[in-house]
């Protein structure tokens, strides 16, 4: 269990270096009082082609796009490639930053993603949004959906490598990034007494049109299959390696991958999941 949480720390703390950033001694002292410290968000900004908010939806793109980051991102990291395909395509797409970098409480989180929500759909004049979320931002929207109000304004939820019932990785660790409190990182393991309750019940409430995409090699959603949801008819699972077998995306790359953003714009681009029998590119 030590190694296990060994590995899973140094796995974190990598990426936490990758993304520039550090833990400094005023974060330190918040540490011992034992509030969370405000971690910084990517000097470089918005995505490719998001936040316009001047974007009005077309007839045929009606439904803007929201990116959802996953635990330690933010509204740009591993979401250009997806944004800049999807602001191409005609879509109006937004991107949000939420929970100290996805750090903090998931219900907390939620609440953020209900509150730009309305703000994507009052600057629009759409009805609905559509969502598509890496990692912990393929399953947070869930509690939004489920919770907060979100059945009635989400058309489609996209998650990509979403951690829908956590990781048999965290197993309940009190789980510290370079010192860095985790409420959300706890949540996420398997079996946690946050996910009991998200997945009690129906899974995929509302008139909403839910797919999941996983990877084989995913090293932090473990076993990848953990972020499959009940089957029914607005649900599609799948499993890049089982139409692309030599890809070799893992949990950081998959929203960069050609088959991901393929499967996502289907999703998008019609009533109902991600058709399973496109033709995606590998």
């Amino acid at each position: 269990m030590r190694r296990l949480g060994t590995v899973l720390a140094t796995a974190l703390a990598l990426l936490l270096l990758a993304l520039g950033l550090t833990a400094t001694p005023a974060a330190a002292a918040g540490l011992g009082a034992g509030v969370p410290f405000p971690l910084p968000t990517s000097p470089l900004g918005d995505p490719p082609g998001a936040n316009d908010w001047d974007c009005r939806p077309s007839a045929e793109r009606p439904t803007p796009v929201v990116l959802v980051h996953g635990t330690i991102g933010d509204r740009r990291s591993l979401l250009e490639r997806m944004s800049a395909e999807l602001a191409g395509r005609g879509w109006c797409v937004f991107s949000l930053d939420y929970g100290n970098r996805g750090t903090g409480e998931i219900s907390r989180s939620a609440a953020q993603l209900r509150d730009f929500v309305d703000r994507v759909l009052a600057a629009t004049g759409a009805a609905k949004v559509s969502m598509v979320g890496h990692s912990q931002g393929g399953m947070m929207p869930r509690y939004y959906i489920k919770h907060l109000g979100g059945a009635n304004k989400v058309d489609d939820l996209v998650g990509l490598a979403p951690s829908n019932h956590g990781t048999m990785l965290v197993n309940r660790l009190t789980a510290l990034v370079l010192g860095i409190p985790c409420p959300a990182c706890v949540q996420q393991a398997a079996g946690s007494p946050f996910l009991s309750a998200l997945n009690a019940g129906d899974e995929t409430p509302g008139d909403v049109d839910y797919t999941v995409v996983t990877t084989r090699l995913d090293e932090v959603v473990v076993p990848h299959r953990l972020g499959y949801l009940e089957p029914g008819p607005r649900v599609t699972n799948l499993t890049i390696q089982e139409r692309c077998p030599l890809n070799v995306a893992e949990h950081l790359l998959i929203p960069l991958t050609r088959p991901a953003i393929a499967w996502t714009i289907d999703a998008l681009s019609h009533p109902g999941p991600a058709d399973p029998r496109v033709r995606v590119p590998c």
